[in-house]
């Protein structure tokens, strides 16, 4: 089935749109027919709950979406959701209306087109909307409610060129994203053009294509080479560190390493010269033995008689000895006496 006829039949939402997730919402001006079913106008309260049952509830939400951004598709999604059946289509307005009521944008109307047609949330995409919506308008889109947030939006002479749809009961707020808006980007860009216009001639643009001035030029490529200098010495700072880190954690590993063996060395040490050690032990054993081996047997206490042979003659009797009684009559005989006792001592021997 085609989309222009899916966006002209007003099928429920129960029915698998799949060709909103595979292809690009179609233009409204591009579709083959237009829509001749019963338009029966709708009060918020019965499109909430689901009526009519027929036919999709159609919203419309317009805008300039000028550098398409999440703030937008927020708005959308919200858009999209506010019943339980609805069918969105966004108006966008063209350039001639927006440089006229609003000022320059960024992104030209093809652009911002089709920006809107590769947003998930989009069923139909109309260019060149309007910047007042008119009953003609309303009534040929067959449009039931139209959302955006709800601060007054004056512009062309008007207060609130809303004020008209919302005194019809056809206008549903939705909520803007703080934070985000084409305003605020541009506020970037422009706070931090230096940056930007360096970053583009470092990427090959022409100062002419970026409208720089020779001298800004020549400025914004030295400051290029500047950072790039910076660049390259803080990779060497950030090299060093890690090396620095590995060291680190290799003299850590080492010096655990050493701690562990120093252990294990004092503790085999201790076990073989400590006071119960092996090594004492083994030392004694073998003073013991060296002890033995060095020192002579002792003779026995009592040793057999020497046998005496039959030739020799029996000890002499040692007739010299003196005698309580008798006493050596002079020194000269006493003298002869001790000389006759030493020679039998050595026929003895």
């Amino acid at each position: 089935m085609s989309a222009s006829l899916l966006s002209m039949t007003f099928l429920p939402a129960e029915y698998p749109r799949v060709w909103t997730l595979t292809a690009p919402a179609p233009f409204a001006d591009e579709t083959s027919c237009q829509c001749q079913a019963p338009h029966e106008k709708l009060t918020i309260a019965q499109a909430r709950l689901g009526t009519p049952v027929d036919r999709p509830v159609r919203v419309y939400a317009d805008g300039i979406f000028d550098l398409f951004h999440s703030g937008h598709a927020r708005a959308l999604m919200q858009a999209k959701t506010l019943f339980p059946n609805s069918y969105l289509l966004v108006g966008v307005c063209s350039d001639d209306l927006t440089h006229k009521f609003k000022g320059f944008t960024v992104m030209n109307e093809a652009e911002r087109y089709e920006a809107l047609r590769h947003c998930r949330y989009v069923d139909e995409v109309i260019r060149d909307a309007p910047w007042t919506l008119t009953p003609e308008f309303l009534e040929k889109h067959k449009i039931d409610f139209v959302a955006h947030d709800d601060i007054p939006y004056s512009s062309a002479g008007s207060d609130d060129v809303y004020k008209h749809i919302k005194e019809a009961g056809m206008f549903v707020p939705t909520q803007r994203t703080e934070g985000i808006s084409t305003s605020d980007i541009i506020t970037r860009i422009v706070r931090d053009y230096d940056v930007y216009a360096r970053r583009n001639l470092q990427r090959g643009y022409t100062a002419k294509e970026l409208n720089v001035s020779f001298i800004n030029e020549k400025k914004y490529r030295f400051q290029n080479q500047v950072d790039k200098m910076k660049e390259k010495v803080k990779n060497v700072e950030e090299r060093s560190k890690e090396f620095v880190n590995r060291v680190e954690e290799k003299s850590h590993d080492l010096i655990q390493k050493w701690e562990e063996k120093s252990r294990e060395f004092i503790g085999n040490f201790l076990e073989l010269f400590g006071p119960d050690g092996a090594w004492k032990q083994m030392f004694q054993e073998r003073s013991s033995r060296m002890l033995q081996a060095l020192s002579p047997k002792q003779s026995p206490v009592s040793s057999p008689t020497r046998s005496r042979s039959p030739s020799r003659s029996p000890s002499p009797t040692f007739s010299w000895l003196p005698n309580k009684t008798s006493p050596p009559s002079s020194p000269k005989a006493a003298s002869a006496s001790i000389s006759s006792m030493s020679e039998g001592d050595e026929d003895e021997k």
